[in-house]
């Protein structure tokens, strides 16, 4: 499977036009109400519209208006192209939207692409859609359509902000639900008890990594409901006691950090792992650690991570980072050069220089 190159995104609330090309792991900066959600929006936005939900989400969005950059009255169309690369084959799927008077979406186009970089200087169109109300990526028969399906299906966007006793992670789940790691972490025992059976490497290495974040935790206890069989609960132990304690007994940052490490342990990633302010509630000893976990996840997959956290930007290099600032009403995304730094980072942290303004990225 190739990986995300590209994104051109026109017109899409804050984003007014931004070309934005990605490495393994990118980290976005910047103050509040710059745009990084935004940005992250746009990837369930895409999402959505592979899976023929594109009216759904603009009616839950609030219509068509209130998706386009300052409404339509400013922005006529929202326009998509993403690019995905595999050596020098190439695979794009672009659309443009336009607003109806009933404030919905309609395609005025929607097109996949084929492009080998090395032997020819522009890409070959392959389906080409329009008038229609949801994508038709989904009804083609043809390969370059399966393949930017399939790659928009292995996106998964993760907020594991919601704690509260009423958090589906507290919940009682069912033990089927194990395939992968749900967006809120709402099958987190399911899924730790699969790992637990069929992974028991990667488990014990999930284990390993909660200590050390929360030394006091001694492993988890898992096993289908006694009198259920179908369903099951998180259950840990503490270090040198029999007793067993459910997720209420953590602290809310430990159990999100349980999460996040289940998330980027996992034996199998996704192909693309979008993260919003996973530094919450952690400890900054804790964040750390977590910026380990994502350099290494990102050996192994695409990790796109917004964030307010100094700490975790002072362990990264300067390249897996964005920043993101509001200049004229609109989100503008510039990504940092470790060479256009080296003077700088002589004297000062990147988390300093982002501290004192140097990089932007500042309320």
């Amino acid at each position: 499977m190739g990986k995300l190159h590209k994104i051109h995104i026109q017109g899409f609330k804050s984003i007014r036009d931004q070309k934005l090309e990605f490495g393994p792991l990118n980290v976005f900066i910047g103050g509040n109400g710059a745009g990084k959600s935004n940005l992250v929006g746009v990837f369930n936005f895409l999402h959505q519209v592979a899976k023929q939900r594109l009216q759904t989400y603009t009616g839950e969005a609030g219509g068509a208006n209130a998706v386009l950059h300052f409404g339509r009255k400013m922005t006529k169309r929202l326009s998509l192209n993403i690019e995905f690369r595999s050596g020098p084959d190439a695979n794009l799927y672009e659309f443009e939207l336009i607003p109806t008077e009933e404030d919905r979406f309609l395609f005025e186009r929607e097109i996949t692409y084929y492009w080998d970089t090395a032997n020819y200087p522009t890409p070959f169109s392959d389906d080409i859609w329009s008038g229609h109300s949801e994508s038709r990526l989904t009804d083609s028969k043809k390969r370059i359509a399966r393949y930017v399906r399939g790659h928009l299906d292995g996106y998964r966007i993760y907020h594991f902000h919601d704690t509260s006793p009423s958090a589906a992670v507290k919940q009682t789940c069912d033990v089927a639900d194990n395939r992968f790691l749900r967006s809120d972490a709402g099958n987190l025992a399911a899924f730790l008890y699969r790992l637990q059976e069929r992974e028991p490497d990667h488990f014990e290495n999930i284990v390993d990594t909660v200590q050390q974040a929360a030394p006091f935790f001694g492993s988890f206890k898992l096993e289908p409901s006694a009198l259920n069989p179908e369903k099951i609960r998180l259950e840990w132990e503490e270090k040198g006691s029999d007793t067993y304690f459910g997720p209420a007994a953590l602290s809310d940052g430990t159990l999100r950090f349980i999460c996040l490490s289940t998330l980027l342990l996992q034996p199998s990633l996704p192909d693309l792992i979008l993260i919003d302010e996973p530094e919450l509630g952690l400890h900054p000893a804790v964040i750390q650690v977590l910026a380990g976990l994502l350099q290494s996840a990102a050996t192994r997959t695409q990790l796109i991570v917004a964030t307010q956290s100094v700490t975790l930007i002072n362990q990264l290099h300067p390249d897996y980072v964005w920043v993101v600032d509001r200049e004229d009403g609109q989100s503008v995304f510039h990504h940092l050069k470790t060479a256009d730094m080296s003077s700088w980072l002589e004297d000062y942290s990147l988390g300093e220089l982002w501290e004192k303004n140097i990089l932007g990225g500042r309320p």
